[in-house]
């Protein structure tokens, strides 16, 4: 079979095969590869605030070290607050609670971006963007120049840490990963969910895992060089140079000397009844929370409460997270060993070599 080459993000030459499903476009998604130039399809944006390049994901794959090194950056904008998460439509209902909150519309979203300075690239990160069916038409309808940099890891470990990030953020109870994986059936029919999680949709961690369908939802609406997608193996490894070619994609200076960054570790919950307690007094669960908040509202400073909340947590309800069940990890890779297959055909890359998919027995 006649096949082309395509750069790889490690910078290594691999072979995509001309006839596969990815075609001539392997070449411009394979991690690392960055374009610079406009992009194409470029049209008018009715609102300057609007941004013109997104982080879409995923989650717990290096998203927040590329925010934190970006918004650093004097060519880009990034606000302060990370994930705006506006246009997941499935997470617009309710959303956990956090400082300033989630922009419900329009309006409420591009104040986000108003101190931007002109000339300057206006861009945000939101991990949930990848994983949405409904983001991909609505940042297209919004922004369909856009340029998007997705993070794909391998699903196994990004699973594992999404569901200890999930416990973390009051959306996953049940602090067992097994027992989660075990619940992906009957929460997806409505049954054992969470009495007050946020996002129920996101308890089906197996979905994470759609990594072809994912991309194909961006790649019927944006053009080829729109798209980045950089593989988290190749950002731990080369973290500096991955950024370069992100910032080579984005139009800006690459020279620039910006600070490497590992931000946002995974935790552990170390106590399910202080972690719930914590969360009970900061949100307010009951006549009895809802009091404690009050008084705890009413004699301490917004500031001192959120440095005194993370301290809690911090010392009494977070820790390092526990060694993965090798065995559980292994189950996990031969379920998802498809979809690695069929990513590998897609970027025109070998991932599983690269996540160590071939070793499975």
């Amino acid at each position: 079979m006649r096949a082309q080459k395509a750069t790889a993000g490690a910078g290594e030459d691999v072979e995509a095969p001309a006839g596969s499903e990815r075609g001539e476009r392997a070449g411009a998604r394979t991690g690392g590869l960055h374009l610079a130039g406009p992009a194409s399809g470029e049209a008018a944006v009715a609102d300057p605030r609007m941004p013109g390049a997104f982080i879409i994901g995923q989650p717990k794959s290096g998203t927040t070290a590329l925010y934190e090194m970006l918004k650093q950056h004097p060519q880009i904008f990034m606000p302060d607050r990370k994930e705006p998460r506006f246009f997941v439509e499935e997470m617009l209902h309710r959303d956990a609670p956090r400082p300033g909150g989630t922009p419900k519309t329009m309006e409420e979203y591009l104040t986000w971006f108003e101190d931007a300075e002109p000339g300057q690239l206006i861009a945000e990160a939101s991990p949930w963007y990848l994983w949405s069916p409904t983001a991909p038409a609505r940042i297209a309808q919004a922004r369909p120049d856009a340029r998007l940099i997705a993070i794909l890891r391998e699903p196994a470990s990004q699973i594992r840490s999404l569901h200890l990030e999930l416990v973390q953020l009051y959306v996953e109870t049940e602090t067992d990963l097994r027992r989660a994986i075990a619940l992906e059936g009957p929460r997806g029919e409505g049954r054992e969910l969470p009495r007050r999680t946020y996002w129920p949709n996101v308890l089906k961690y197996g979905e994470q895992a759609n990594f072809v369908d994912q991309l194909r939802r961006y790649d019927e609406l944006f053009a080829p060089e729109q798209i980045l997608v950089l593989i988290y193996d190749d950002f731990r490894k080369d973290n500096e140079g991955t950024l370069r070619r992100v910032l080579a994609f984005l139009g800006v200076d690459e020279d620039f000397p910006l600070p490497v960054k590992n931000a946002n570790p995974t935790v552990r919950v170390r106590s399910r009844r202080m972690h719930e307690l914590v969360h009970a007094v900061s949100v307010g669960h009951g006549p009895l929370s809802n009091a404690v908040k009050a008084v705890v509202k009413a004699l301490t400073p917004r500031p001192l409460r959120r440095r005194a909340l993370y301290a809690t947590q911090k010392k009494l309800v977070w820790t390092e997270p526990a060694p993965p069940d090798p065995e559980l990890m292994r189950e996990l890779r031969r379920r998802f060993k498809p979809e690695v297959v069929a990513l590998s055909e897609y970027l025109g890359r070998d991932l599983v070599a690269l996540w160590g998919y071939d070793e499975l027995d």
